[in-house]
């Protein structure tokens, strides 16, 4: 997936490109195999490549060409699944005060499942028309309608960019969703949606229905740069992280980073062990997801007066006081033994037995079973995810073990133990910000030298709207239909992040993508190490904070030439890296390979090495920063030092004298025998800006 050849970006040039990938094709393929049937799609747009339906044969004669970077197979991905803005700081007065007329003119482009095109999220009240730099269509199917707000659609193995899962909505609405007061999940975490650039516009490009297919990925990333996207928001992926030239998001977010576009991905939803993050790519800004401070109980109450506050989105209202509560075991089916009734296995449950009473079980899958019964309610333990609320099909409330035990206890204390299970309230949660469970951990799996995520944003428990054809659950019987709804997942922080982008874009728009992603990252709120046993694998360079963004002080522009001597450095092919810029003049010999040296010279906002276990170690960190603050100002340098570890810093102080001035420095790490992860911070600070970046040894 090369850069286009130069000067073709007319008509004629993209149908010669794809006269060009059929003749490939034709080199390769039987004579008796239909060159159309074969070609899936040509990117011609922006990039240079194509999809076809290819034998494993076929696939490794076509590898070597001398024109082809990569060739993999196109995985199916899978989405990563109001107050937030507030709680960032970036409140209704901040967005109202800022200059509308420059954020009206951003266009976030959202490859997802989709729109729901008639949402109040969407609505175009108080929009200008839609900017001349717009070079896109609505192409969005029958009876879909675009406006001045969503500007844009497109869909690709599908027949409408109408949303049916509610994934793209909510994320396209997290991002730049208009004004809508009073909006709720049945009246939970009621107040006013809305994105976090609310005056940009937005571009829909549906590449999931069900699964997300690679191939369409790229057409979206080709179409989305030539249609004249401002930032890409995608919230898609894997399990496992893979190579960056073998990915869809990786390249076509390089070369959507050439064009001046800034790609903003979600870490991943696997964080229950180190190494998980999905979306490595330098170019790529990578967010992970963190809770805010209103959080969403569902209250249990007792026969014996106790109250016990559980995890749930439950809207259901019992019409009573108090239900019989009873154990999974002791109503459960003779065909099942005494474990499967208490975990509420499925049909374990008499429905006779369960029916107008609140269900006991031990596993958090008992909820389907409860719901299949006929029960009134379920109390539940929680799964993989304790420290989240998601929305539930009946009254429930995911207990943690210890209160678990204590509602099993009640119920073995009397013989005619009841309960209820309060509708969900929100509450306010002070230990906020903290990185959920979920969230995929670093270090990168793939290039260990870049911290990975890059940021924390908001992806707990999030209020934004959603596709009223839409299931609102998984679970086959829960039959609702809502205009807004609560998920939770990095797929909400992502676009937390995009519209924190837009943000700062419409304040600067001439920044480059690498100098937007710097200001996000290096005036991120500091996280709390001692909460998160993974500390900046955790959070990166820390919370967002799109107000002092917008004037960050100082930015670490990452070029061209940087990726460049970084994909040579780290193993990649000279040729490869050629085609992927389409640029002949590279050579890679001149660099050393990342393994040979413990000296980074890539001018990233974070600094991390990785080094040999036990064993004394020296690293050095070249940067350079340019000036965004004060023209006439002088940096001091201060790093926040761990013991285990010595820093220093060189030079110690950077004088300018203008704006958009240069200055480099060498941070230098050395220290004894590495057992586990050590973390300091370096700060330049000229009395007014903190220009804050992580420094990692693991």
């Amino acid at each position: 997936m090369g850069a286009l050849p130069e000067g073709y970006h007319s008509l004629y040039h993209s149908n010669k490109l794809q006269e060009h990938h059929a003749k490939m094709l034709q080199d390769v393929v039987p004579r008796d195999i239909s060159l159309t049937k074969a070609l899936v799609t040509s990117y011609k747009r922006s990039f240079n490549g194509f999809a076809a339906y290819l034998t494993n044969q076929e696939q490794q004669k076509l590898a070597s060409h001398e024109e082809v970077v990569s060739i993999f197979p196109s995985r199916t991905l899978w989405p990563q699944t109001t107050r937030s803005w507030d709680f960032i700081g970036l409140n209704e007065n901040v967005i109202r005060n800022s200059n509308t007329d420059s954020s009206s003119n951003i266009v976030i482009g959202v490859l997802d499942s989709g729109i729901w095109p008639e949402s109040e999220s969407f609505n175009d009240q108080g929009f200008g028309p839609v900017p001349q730099k717009w070079r896109g269509v609505c192409n969005g199917g029958t009876n879909f309608t675009c406006n001045k707000k969503l500007i844009g659609a497109r869909f690709y193995s599908s027949d409408t960019a109408r949303d049916t899962i509610g994934h793209g909505t909510h994320t396209a609405s997290t991002a730049a969703g208009n004004y809508v007061k009073d909006a709720s999940f049945y009246g939970i975490a009621q107040g006013t949606a809305r994105g976090g650039a609310p005056s940009a516009r937005i571009a829909a490009y549906k590449v999931c229905q069900g699964g997300c297919r690679e191939a369409d990925i790229l057409a979206a990333f080709d179409d989305a740069i030539a249609d004249g996207v401002d930032v890409i928001t995608i919230s898609l992926g894997s399990s496992v992280a893979v190579d960056v030239i073998y990915d869809s998001i990786s390249i076509g977010s390089l070369h959507a980073m050439e064009k001046g576009i800034l790609t903003v991905h979600s870490a991943g939803n696997n964080g229950f062990s180190p190494g998980t993050v999905i979306s490595v790519a330098p170019w790529l800004m990578t967010v992970g997801a963190s809770s805010i401070d209103r959080g969403i109980v569902a209250k249990v109450v007792l026969g014996n007066g106790k109250t016990i506050s559980g995890k749930a989105v439950n809207s259901f209202k019992m019409k009573g006081t108090e239900f019989p509560l009873v154990y999974g075991k002791d109503v459960r089916t003779g065909d099942c033994d005494e474990l499967a009734g208490s975990l509420c296995s499925t049909d374990c449950l008499n429905s006779s037995l369960v029916s107008g009473k609140i269900v006991l079980c031990d596993s958090n899958s008992g909820i389907e079973e409860a719901l299949n019964a006929g029960a009134l309610g379920t109390i539940v333990k929680p799964g993989q995810v304790p420290d989240v609320s998601f929305v539930v099909p009946m009254s429930a409330s995911v207990l943690i073990a210890s209160d678990f035990e204590l509602v099993k206890s009640y119920i073995n204390s009397t013989e005619e133990a009841k309960a209820i299970v309060s509708t969900s309230e929100s509450m306010k949660n002070s230990d906020a910000p903290v990185v959920a469970s979920f969230s995929s951990k670093g270090p990168n799996p793939i290039i260990s030298s870049i911290l990975k995520p890059d940021i924390t944003a908001p992806g707990v428990e999030i209020l934004a709207a959603y596709s009223p054809a839409a299931p609102v659950t998984d679970y086959l019987k829960d039959k609702r239909s809502v205009e807004y709804s609560v998920l939770s997942g990095t797929s909400m922080s992502s676009p937390h992040a995009a519209g924190a982008a837009a943000y700062v874009k419409s304040a600067h728009p001439d920044w480059s993508p690498s100098a937007i992603k710097s200001a996000l990252m290096t005036t991120a709120w500091r996280m709390d190490p001692t909460r998160h046993k993974d500390a900046e694998f955790s959070y990166g360079s820390g919370h967002i904070n799109p107000i002092n963004a917008t004037n960050p002080g100082l930015v670490y522009e990452t070029s061209r030439e940087d990726y460049i001597k970084l994909l040579c450095s780290i193993g990649y092919s000279a040729e490869s890296i050629r085609q992927l810029f389409k640029d002949n003049s590279i050579d890679c010999s001149k660099f050393k390979k990342v393994d040979s040296t413990n000296k980074d010279d890539f001018n990233y906002p974070s600094m991390t090495v990785k080094v040999a276990e036990g064993a004394p170690f020296s690293a050095t960190f070249s940067r350079t920063v340019t000036n965004v603050g004060l023209a006439n100002s002088t940096y001091t340098a201060a790093i926040d030092k761990s013991s285990d570890c010595n820093f220093t810093v060189d030079p110690q102080t950077l004088s300018f004298k203008q704006l958009n001035e240069k200055r480099s420095f060498v941070v230098t790490v050395k220290g004894n025998r590495m057992k586990s992860m050590v973390s300091a911070s370096l700060v330049w600070s000229d009395g007014i800006h903190l220009v804050r970046s992580p420094i990692v040894v693991y």
